[in-house]
């Protein structure tokens, strides 16, 4: 299904909900009665950047007067532009929770909520070398090919990166390690500040193939090779396993390293002290966290809701 179906599958599903309440507000107000409206900003992962443009566009039906502005990054990133860019967002969502556990809360940040998941894959174009051959068995030889190129994303700015090296070291496990040392040393002019400007290098063919997380590749149509759950980082049955592997990461200063150890991939928000527009910041968290709404989207996007 391509990115703009998704984006109208969305849309629509959430009609008859925000028509609804709709007809019990003047989409300018919350609960509380306040005056819900002005510039929202939201700091977020690369990977949301899909499914946070459709609960924006839907949230909008419900508050006309706020301007959704989102800023994608690396989540590590998203965090430093706020504590040392001292720059003013009222949301940071997270492609990894224990980002905003480490650098945001409770600092910055009023409370960190777990509130999607996903996994990682290999994804590859139609004209990706060996895509006919490629299996869930020998793609750590089949990568580490000196004709095949790969691209991910820098651990030192985004959670996609560091859990690209995760899923390496845990492959060592099970695979020929030799295989994955190389593929974590090679085509180094290939890694990106986040996950989803690896796309655009995939659809050049300037690389053969990329890790990224399963929804981003689901919401663009991509094909991707689906990884043994025991790698994946996709279950949280699991974390036994992933926690035996860890990666050190740039921490709150340039000085500074911070452990990011092995565990199912569990996406986090959180809404700044300092949130210049606390009312909207608010209304559109709720949005985002209610069944019906932000999560429902997330759902038909290919990403799964967090369950509490």
């Amino acid at each position: 299904m391509g990115i703009r179906k998704l984006f109208e599958s969305s849309f629509l599903g959430a009609m008859v909900l925000l028509l609804a309440l709709s007809c019990n507000s003047n989409g300018s107000g919350n609960e509380n009665g306040e005056k819900v409206s002005g510039n929202l900003v939201i700091f977020h992962a690369g990977s949301l950047s899909a499914p946070l443009k459709a609960i924006a566009d839907s949230f909008n039906v419900l508050y006309p007067k706020v301007r959704v502005l989102t800023e994608a990054s690396g989540s590590i990133d998203a965090a430093r532009k706020i504590t040392e860019l001292k720059r003013e967002c009222d949301i940071m969502a997270s492609a990894d929770y224990a980002v905003i556990d480490k650098l945001l809360v409770p600092e910055y940040g009023i409370e960190n909520i777990k509130f999607a998941t996903n996994e990682m894959a290999i994804v590859y174009s139609g004209q990706s070398r060996y895509k006919d051959e490629i299996d869930s068995l020998n793609w750590p030889e089949i990568l580490a090919r000196e004709d095949v190129s790969v691209g991910r994303s820098d651990p030192d700015s985004d959670p996609c990166g560091y859990r690209t090296l995760l899923v390496l070291q845990l492959s060592g496990m099970y695979y020929d390690s030799t295989f994955t040392t190389k593929i974590a040393k090679k085509d180094k002019r290939f890694i990106r500040p986040k996950e989803t400007d690896l796309l655009a290098l995939l659809d050049v063919g300037a690389v053969d193939y990329i890790f990224l997380y399963r929804s981003v590749a689901v919401q663009h149509g991509l094909p991707y090779l689906q990884l043994p759950t025991h790698i994946n980082l996709g279950d949280p049955s699991y974390n036994d396993l992933y926690s035996k592997v860890s990666v050190d990461v740039r921490g709150s200063t340039p000085d500074s390293k911070m452990v990011m150890t092995g565990e199912a991939m569990v996406y986090g928000v959180t809404q700044l002290k300092e949130a210049p527009n606390p009312a909207a910041a608010g209304a559109f968290m709720e949005f985002l966290l209610s069944p019906t709404g932000g999560q429902a989207i997330l759902d038909r996007m290919g990403q799964k809701p967090y369950s509490r």
